[in-house]
């Protein structure tokens, strides 16, 4: 996995604040370390693991513990601002915070970018497959490995 940096800019700056709207109507506390975890993952350039989060929270705040990365991830995951890329063990930026969606992720295997989807022709057919089976689905994550169009155009 790549390096995390700090960025700044106006749409760094654009997503927190959306970011903190949406936790303050779900009546969540978008506290700084929660922000910062947020910020370390929106600038990430692809998907970031824990240990990865919690390197570069470090720099800024020595003796920062695991559970304070970990809570800050649950909780964003619970406000819908991040997902979790199960195959990966990372995590990545909601492409659309604030609304309950099923993820759908194009992940590549060779520069570890992941493209989020939100196809709902994707959704509805697993849903009548579900259906046709009897099976109730809770929680929908959709990840397929390949290789991005980039990494594909620089060819084996």
């Amino acid at each position: 996995m790549g390096s995390i940096k700090m960025a700044a800019g106006k749409e760094t700056d654009k997503a927190l604040a959306r970011a903190a709207r949406i936790c303050r109507e779900r009546g969540g506390k978008f506290t700084s370390q929660r922000q910062f975890v947020y910020r370390l993952i929106l600038d990430a350039d692809r998907p970031s693991g824990a240990y990865e989060l919690l390197e570069a929270m470090r720099r800024e705040i020595p003796g920062v513990a695991p559970p304070t990365v970990y809570r800050a991830l649950e909780f964003l995951l619970e406000q819908g601002l991040i997902h979790k890329l199960e195959s990966l063990h990372a995590y990545v930026v909601c492409r659309e915070p604030g609304h309950d969606h099923d993820g759908q992720f194009l992940i590549c295997g060779r520069c570890g970018q992941a493209q989020e989807l939100d196809d709902h022709s994707i959704s509805g057919s697993l849903q009548a497959v579900m259906a046709s089976q009897g099976f109730r689905g809770e929680h929908q994550m959709i990840e397929v490995m390949g290789r991005c169009s980039h990494c594909e155009a620089k060819g084996p």
